[in-house]
């Protein structure tokens, strides 16, 4: 591939994904702050949280959504996957690329087990979540704000799930690029049992601007694309369904949600991608992923303290409803 690694340095940090230092210690596993302290009266709620709680009960009665039945060999909802995100080449893009490959798969391994023992009735799987088509700040040669990955990079991500009997996740920043540019040079990839497909609306410049700069967009047309993209593939190859990853923070983030169509072979998760203490995050999740039901929910983890301080704790996200089944540390 003609793209230079070095290029990597014109990576622009997400909006939704801001990192400090990178010479931090490896966060601890599970948990953040108690929930709550033993023997402390609660206090009246007030009319704010009475208005949530009413409108979460509306809410509520949407979920689980309707959909077609989970065919032989899929993943959700049996199973809660925990992916780790980043880049390999990036110590500023997520955990997969700011700490070496040993450290960062046994701190993978404590997240499962702290979901394992936080949720014993979910089985975990373990995932890595590689950004395959990074936005760019900068042109390029071809002038579409964005970074193929090379197949050896994939690869080494390969080798380092297969160690973990973990799933792959390639993302997508198309930049100005589209998914129908961007999704058929992955599908060699893609078409082994264990890929899986992320596509991050924040990086899709479709009404134009450099990413970074402001923030981009998916149509329900767009993800449908995908999704039939990937549906092919579960046909033509004779695989188990795929998960499609839908990140969003943002109101048009996704527009015409209501349209998005639900297949057999394509699981979708709408990720709540939102950064803050846990009641903002709270509140994302219910605007963007709640309100809207399309199939399953997801949640996104921080570690770095100025994104998520505190870090919503694992008792907290499993008392969300819809049931959060894929959650992504950054």
């Amino acid at each position: 591939m003609r793209f230079a690694v070095a290029l990597l340095a014109l990576v622009f940090t997400p909006l939704a994904a801001q990192q400090a230092d990178s010479s931090s210690k490896p966060p601890a596993p599970g948990v953040s702050p108690a929930d709550s302290v033993a023997g402390k009266p609660k206090r009246p709620r007030t009319a704010e949280e009475i208005r949530i709680a009413t409108r979460d009960s509306i809410l509520d009665a949407l979920w689980p959504v309707k959909g077609p039945e989970p065919l032989p060999g899929s993943i959700l909802p049996d199973r809660r996957v925990v992916a780790y995100y980043g880049n390999p080449l990036s110590t500023r893009m997520g955990v997969l690329g700011e700490y070496p490959s040993d450290v960062m798969l046994k701190m993978l391994d404590g997240e499962v087990k702290a979901w394992e023992e936080a949720d014993p009735t979910t089985p975990v799987q373990p995932a890595l979540h590689l950004i395959a088509v990074v936005a760019q700040g900068h042109p390029g040669r071809d002038g579409k704000y964005r970074l193929r990955m090379t197949d050896e990079l994939i690869e080494r991500v390969a080798a380092w799930a297969e160690s973990r009997n973990a799933l792959v996740f390639l993302d997508v920043q198309v930049g100005l690029s589209t998914l129908q540019a961007e999704l058929p040079r992955l599908a060699n990839f893609l078409a082994r049992p264990n890929f899986h497909l992320g596509i991050d609306p924040e990086f899709a410049m479709k009404h134009g601007g450099i990413p970074g700069k402001r923030i981009g967009t998916y149509d329900a047309a767009d993800i449908n694309y995908a999704a039939e993209f990937l549906q092919q593939l579960v046909v033509n190859h004779k695989l188990p369904p795929k998960i499609l990853v839908v990140h969003r923070f943002t109101k048009n983030g996704v527009t015409n949600a209501d349209r998005i169509v639900l297949r057999p072979e394509v699981q979708v998760v709408m990720h709540m991608d939102g950064f803050g203490a846990p009641s903002l995050k709270r509140n994302s999740f219910r605007q963007f992923v709640k309100a809207e039901p399309v199939q399953f929910a997801g949640w996104k983890q921080f570690y770095k303290a100025k994104n998520d301080n505190p870090r919503t704790t694992i008792a907290e996200i499993l008392r969300l409803n819809p049931m959060v089944l894929y959650i992504q540390y950054q």
